[in-house]
Formats: structure tokens, C-alpha cells, sequence
């Protein structure tokens, strides 16, 4: 049955219903920056959305998912009655898995063409045979890193390189910087969300070690974004 009214708590996920379904939107969070000009009814931020708000949007279904969204916050959607889709994304192969049942769940017609780009972006990545080890902060004070089973992981995996991390008990742990610093890593991998490391903000913590500066939204975000992702992040990645 399609959807006629559906409430986005993720920032990928919207971009991707209003590209794809359009109108079907009627409210996203203050994070859903994309696509721009977007009109909708905005109810907080993924942590903590404005339930009562939601509610009020009458809205057939609610998007979300498990790593981004509380717990606690989709219960008390579903106790007020709202059907709640929540999505897990943990590699490229889930997140394109993940997109199509979304998608096909707020009544896209068809299967839209920047799904079908960015399924043949990622299917001609050749990574190099050897990994550049690598740490990959997603926040400062304190510092924060990728460890195991992320998508952005994965991503960062295909095109050559190996996060130092990836076997930590932990899916995003708090390491002390010395350790990073000692960690073995040949390169640090700066995205600009959640944690806007840029230029001046970031490299200067690794003194003798290569710094990629790279888009969040292209290592993190999984919808249209993704099928320009192995060109914009490829470019980063081999600069440095």
C-alpha cells in the first residue's frame, strides 16, 4: 500500500524519500539539511525528536534507524500508535538493501535512477591490494574513533583503508589521543560531521602523520550522495 504521509528522523533517508517519492514527506528533523529548500514540518534532532509533534503530523509511517535514533524515543512513536520502519546500515550491501525497502515502504514508483548510479559507482571501486592503516575520529573532546561494524568502515575499507580500530570491542570508542598517536596508524581520516574537523581543527593533533580532510556526508550518509561517494572520496583519500 503506498504511503501518502511519512515523518523522516534521518538525515540520509530524507534526502532519499524526498528525491525519490516526492510529496510524501510531511515532516524531517533540523539535521535534514538535504535536499535543499526542502518544506516540511521540522520536529528536533534525531536524539531528541518532538514525539508530540510527530504524532500531530498524523503521519502513516515513521522512518529511523537503530544507530542514529533512541530507543526510547521510537517506542513511545509506536505507543502512540504510529507504524515505525527502522532501518540498520552497517555496510554498502545493507545500506542498498535498506534504501530499496524504505523507498518501496513511502510508495516510490519505480527504482530511482541515482540508486541503480551509485549500485554501479561502488561495483567499479578496485581498491589497491594493500590498506593504508588509518584512524578515523568522528570527535574531539574527547576523542572519539571508528571501530567495528560501521558503515562508514566499510566504505572507507573499499577504498583502500584500514581502520586501526576496526576489531574494538566498541562500534565508536573513546581513545586517549596518545594512543591514537601510537596506534600504528599511517593516516588519520577527518570527516567534517558530526564533528566539523577542518584544516585548522584536527591535522595539528597528528604532527607526522598524513591527514585526509574528507565529507561526512559522502563517508556517512547513505542515499543519493552515495553515488558520487567513490569519486569524492577517492580524491581525498589519494592526496594526501
Amino acid at each position: 500500500m503506498a504511503r501518502r504521509r511519512v515523518v523522516s528522523l534521518v538525515p540520509s533517508l530524507t534526502e532519499a524519500v524526498a528525491v525519490s517519492a516526492p510529496g510524501v514527506l510531511v515532516g524531517a528533523t533540523d539535521w535534514c539539511s538535504h535536499p535543499a529548500g526542502l518544506d516540511v514540518a521540522r520536529v528536533r534532532g534525531t536524539k531528541n525528536p518532538d514525539v508530540e509533534r510527530i504524532v500531530a503530523l498524523a503521519p502513516d509511517l515513521v522512518v529511523a534507524n537503530e544507530e542514529e535514533n533512541r530507543a526510547p524515543d521510537l517506542a513511545a512513536l509506536r505507543a502512540a500508535g504510529l507504524e515505525v520502519l527502522v532501518t540498520e546500515v552497517r555496510t554498502l550491501e545493507q545500506a542498498f538493501a535498506e534504501l530499496a525497502r524504505v523507498l518501496a515502504a513511502c510508495g516510490a514508483a519505480a527504482r530511482p535512477d541515482w540508486l541503480a548510479a551509485a549500485e554501479a559507482a561502488w561495483r567499479d571501486v578496485r581498491p589497491p591490494a594493500a590498506r593504508r592503516p588509518a584512524v578515523v575520529p568522528v570527535w574531539r573532546r574527547p576523542w572519539m574513533v571508528l571501530g567495528r561494524q560501521t558503515f562508514a568502515g566499510d566504505l572507507l575499507a573499499r577504498l583502500g583503508v584500514a581502520n586501526v580500530y576496526a576489531g574494538h570491542a566498541e562500534r565508536y570508542p573513546r581513545v586517549p589521543l596518545a594512543e591514537l598517536r601510537g596506534s600504528g596508524a599511517e593516516l588519520v581520516v577527518l570527516p567534517d560531521e558530526p564533528y566539523a574537523f577542518a584544516a585548522d581543527d584536527g591535522p595539528e593533533a597528528f604532527p607526522g602523520l598524513a591527514a585526509a580532510l574528507v565529507s561526512g556526508r559522502h563517508l556517512t550518509w547513505y542515499g543519493p550522495s552515495l553515488a558520487r561517494a567513490p569519486e569524492v572520496l577517492g580524491a581525498a583519500l589519494h592526496g594526501t
